[in-house]
């Protein structure tokens, strides 16, 4: 059954349809984004947080949970989705820090379906078929080109995808700049010092027999690192 239609039977069926009604019971008639008053219950849209998806929308902690749901008027539902000529501004953001600074877990947090992000260690994993904390040598030069590529179509804001992240180690302050000024991009650093990444690395199983490596990692971003 195609994605559009696994949806649509969701969105009219009974379990929904008393579902909203009854948010719209217990919150009233007014937009949670904007705070409009919307005069008919047929034009408040019920917004899930989380989108909705084939794989998701039968998991009714996350299609029937009220805490997962907003109340919206037409307008704030568009411009959430880029619809109807709200296509908004492309935003753009470079997440450094340390190895195992928790860089990629802020961004799984933040992030958007639609976003587009670049992330070295994902990169190595789709040319290699290895585990992200698996980044053989000799695969660099390739993944670095897959990299810029894609950079490249963050400048030009080429593509269709809503915000952008960009996850790296980027010590180098006069570099990180340089590609923050380029990309038009906000910086987030994560700050994380570096025993705390060494414990972090201690505790990580899937590195167990790669700590030396990984330390190394650690040990260099630190020495190179320059605010």
């Amino acid at each position: 059954m195609a994605r559009h239609a696994v949806l649509h039977r969701f969105y009219t069926s009974k379990p929904w349809v008393t579902f909203r009604l009854n948010l719209i019971a217990e919150r009233g008639n007014v937009c949670e984004r904007c705070g409009n008053r919307i005069a008919r219950a047929k034009d408040i849209i019920g917004h899930h947080t989380i989108e909705l998806t084939p794989e998701n929308v039968h998991d009714h902690t996350i299609s029937l949970n009220p805490e997962l749901v907003e109340l919206v008027c037409f307008d704030c539902h568009n411009k959430d989705h880029r619809r109807f000529g709200y296509q908004g501004m492309k935003e753009v953001y470079l997440v450094y820090g340390p190895p195992l600074s928790g860089k990629s877990t802020f961004v799984k947090q933040q992030m958007g379906r639609g976003d587009l992000v670049i992330d070295m260690d994902r990169l190595y994993a789709a040319v290699s078929m290895l585990p992200s904390y698996d980044k053989p040598d000799n695969l660099y030069s390739n993944v670095v080109q897959m990299q810029n590529t894609l950079l490249d179509n963050i400048k030009t804001r080429y593509g269709k995808w809503h915000n952008a992240w960009v996850i790296g180690g980027y010590a180098d302050k006069y570099k990180r700049e340089r590609l923050t000024d380029d990309l038009g991009a906000e910086l987030i650093f994560c700050d994380v010092s570096k025993d705390e990444c060494l414990s972090r690395l201690q505790q990580d199983e899937d590195r167990q027999y790669r700590q030396d490596e990984w330390q190394g990692y650690i040990d260099k971003w630190f020495e190179s690192y320059t605010k």
